[in-house]
């Protein structure tokens, strides 16, 4: 051991009761065990490290409890309650002997691209957030967790590790939430001078450690697979993203801020699902759920004004060929037929309604109660009613879906195609269709509303169902998405198109009425009040003028 590192190791000493010790290791990370800490042998650069190395596991051995049980924490929450804690210990370690910040703002790597969205790079920028005061930063999740740290410790102080534990499972649930991909045999620490962490956890008898997915990897060791599991059946929806891709189209999205629209911004991508034929032909929910008891659908009541009922008793209007008559009649001394009027009558018109379902990861959750359903079962048996009934008057129904993942990727699936019968492969892709992602409903009901362009002369409507306002990963302003549905929802009313929308939410009075009007939404407190609801709104919509 060189002089500089025989310093550290007096200075580690006196302050924790640490041994510091120079080993081969693989790669450039520290590792505290107990009381002893290893650091790797390297050039120059490396050795610039050993100083915060060696400071870190001092703040470690002062601060912070070890072996804390992990139960049921995910390695990403572990990932994030580790980073809050190596923030939370150095904090107190500056305080207490501030000289040392500079050491661990030496060895700040460089920022990461400010595009990039992985959780490597959102919890190294969260890092550098938390060390130095004077960094700002564009991103919502880096700044709530600045935010939310600082909060924590006017209220709390930087003594109670609780409070930061908590602080972390909001953390990880908003990453979860934004579905940031978290793949634990591929992490590092992003901080170079911070050690695996496994200091700070007991995992008791578990299988293979989540230290081991999330720590520095400093052996360059992966665990060993899981023994392979027996063949599932072919019945089991394949993991992954492999629907059959249909087409790809480019729409705009209004701008709120800038009060224009944005060209080509969203891709929506038209797929048929993966696993259309998955589903028990005839059902919509999953087995033991409790089926709904089917409805007498509401018919449609509507007039065609180019359809006219001559010589009725009463009307809007005379009929001039039995006025004629009437007055022949009076000439020729015979008793005239006083059946002078004429009306609008009930004739063939032919509409088309579009019934647009959000399949978004929060239309899986459960109702109230034991063996509740969830919204997507009773959106898909709604849907699957309303197709079979065919209400009188909407002559031509669709059913689609659509779901979204940042404007790049706006799935919309195609269940039940116009004019198309409810044969058994539609009634087992609609019944099988998965809620993912979230809702970008402006692009949706852009798409939507093409469909329909192509549809014959007459009423033609989307119809919306959903369970809560527009929402996405990539935007943060929670307006945004609400004024760019709004304007979608208008241009489609400019190009014949009626858009209307259930909701499935008792808040959801203010933002469906800013998109939709007052008269074009009702909302459903009851999720189960849906088909009924879905029936009536249909019919309205094909009898509109």
């Amino acid at each position: 051991m060189n002089d500089g590192h025989g310093a550290l190791s007096l200075l580690a000493r006196g302050l924790a009761g640490l041994d510091v010790d120079v080993q081969p290791l693989a790669g450039a990370r520290a590792v505290l065990t107990g009381r002893r800490l290893l650091l790797p042998e390297g050039d120059e650069a490396v050795v610039r490290l050993h100083r915060a190395m060696v400071a870190h596991a001092v703040a470690h051995l002062r601060y912070s409890t070890p072996a804390r049980p992990a139960r049921t924490l995910k390695p990403m929450g572990i990932a994030v309650v580790s980073a809050l804690e190596d923030a939370r210990v150095e904090r107190l370690l500056c305080r207490d002997f501030p000289g040392l910040h500079g050491w661990f703002v030496a060895a700040l790597p460089p920022a990461p691209d400010p595009l990039d969205l992985r959780f490597a790079a959102l919890v190294a920028r969260m890092d550098r957030m938390l060390l130095r005061a004077d960094t700002t930063d564009d991103n919502h999740w880096v700044n709530k967790a600045r935010r939310l740290f600082d909060e924590t410790v006017a209220r709390a102080g930087l003594e109670d590790c609780d409070a930061f534990r908590a602080v972390a499972s909001i953390l990880a649930n908003d990453l979860g939430q934004m579905r940031v991909r978290f793949e634990p045999q591929d992490y590092a620490v992003p901080a170079p001078w911070r050690d695996d962490n496994s200091y700070l956890w007991d995992f008791g008898e578990t299988e293979t450690p989540p230290d081991e997915a999330i720590a520095l990897q400093q052996t360059g060791a992966r665990p060993p697979p899981p023994p392979e599991a027996p063949s599932e059946s072919n019945d089991a929806p394949p993991e992954g993203d492999a629907d059959m891709e249909l087409g790809r189209n480019t729409y705009p999205e209004w701008d709120r801020t800038q009060e224009r629209l944005r060209p080509d911004w969203c891709t929506v991508i038209e797929k048929l699902p993966a696993w259309q034929g998955l589903g028990a032909a005839g059902t919509s929910g999953a087995a033991g759920h409790e089926r709904i008891v089917p409805l007498a659908l509401p018919r449609a009541r509507h007039l065609d004004r180019t359809h006219r009922l001559r010589r009725q008793w009463e009307g809007d209007d005379i009929d001039l060929n039995a006025a004629i008559e009437v007055l022949v009649d009076r000439r020729l001394r015979l008793r005239p037929d006083a059946r002078l009027f004429m009306r609008l009558g009930k004739g063939p018109r032919p509409s088309s309604v579009l019934v647009l379902l959000d399949l978004s990861e929060s239309a899986n959750d459960a109702g109230h109660g034991d063996g509740a359903v969830s919204l997507l079962d009773l959106e898909k048996q709604a849907a699957l009613l309303l197709a079979a009934s065919n209400a009188r008057g909407i002559d031509r129904l669709a059913i689609h879906g659509f779901s979204s993942n940042t404007r790049a990727e706006v799935y919309y699936y195609r269940l039940l195609e116009f004019g198309q019968p409810l044969a058994a492969p539609s009634r087992a892709m609609i019944g099988a269709v998965r809620g993912r992602y979230s809702t970008r409903m402006g692009a949706a009901l852009r798409h939507a509303a093409s469909h329909l362009q192509a549809e014959p002369a007459g009423p033609r409507a989307i119809l919306l169902v959903t369970d809560g306002a527009p929402s996405d990963i990539d935007v943060h302003d929670p307006k945004y998405l609400i004024e760019d549905a709004r304007q979608a929802v208008a241009e489609a009313r400019d190009a014949g198109v009626r858009s209307a929308c259930i909701a499935v939410d008792g808040a959801a009075d203010a933002y469906v009425r800013r998109i939709f009007g007052w008269r074009n939404y009702c909302i459903a407190d009851d999720a189960r009040s849906l088909p009924a609801r879905l029936a009536r709104m249909s019919t309205r919509l094909a009898a509109a003028h």
